[in-house]
């Protein structure tokens, strides 16, 4: 299943305060269990997300995005921030959110971005855990 995720409140702001830069910055999508409820308006930094995962082949903090890319489309006057799927391979893991956040080092500044609601628990036993993000994007943003 592609997901795309939803955006923060303040995600938006902070990017066009150069506070983010998606190219870039560390950009990192972690896991959390369904006892995180994401909050889009209170929830700003890294500070506030609770109940990540644990499990073999997951490290604490979440997996790094590689080769992102943000585009423009014309036609559509939408602007798409993409990166490549993300696998936590061999991992034993079970998780209802992935938060993607700006990684600074510090859970108080790094800026929360988006997340994604898989709308139940994704379980992997001894397998792949994989996000494979939607051919729209992570994030698909629209001037109008």
């Amino acid at each position: 299943m592609a997901v795309t995720a939803k955006m923060y409140g303040n995600a938006l702001l902070k990017a066009l305060n150069k506070e983010v830069n998606y190219i870039t910055d560390t950009i990192k999508v972690m896991l959390c269990t369904s006892a995180y409820t994401p909050d889009q308006d209170a929830h700003i930094y890294k500070s506030s997300i609770t109940n990540e995962v644990t499990g073999t082949g997951y490290t604490a903090g979440g997996a790094t995005l590689t080769n992102k890319t943000m585009t423009y489309d014309g036609a559509t006057n939408t602007i798409k921030l993409d990166a490549d799927d993300v696998v936590w391979a061999s991992s034993t893991i079970t998780a209802r959110y992935a938060v993607i956040y700006d990684d600074t080092g510090t859970d108080s500044t790094s800026t929360l971005l988006g997340y994604i609601d898989f709308s139940e628990d994704k379980i992997s036993s001894a397998g792949d855990f994989k996000i494979t993000w939607d051919t729209a994007g992570i994030f698909a943003v629209v001037a109008g």
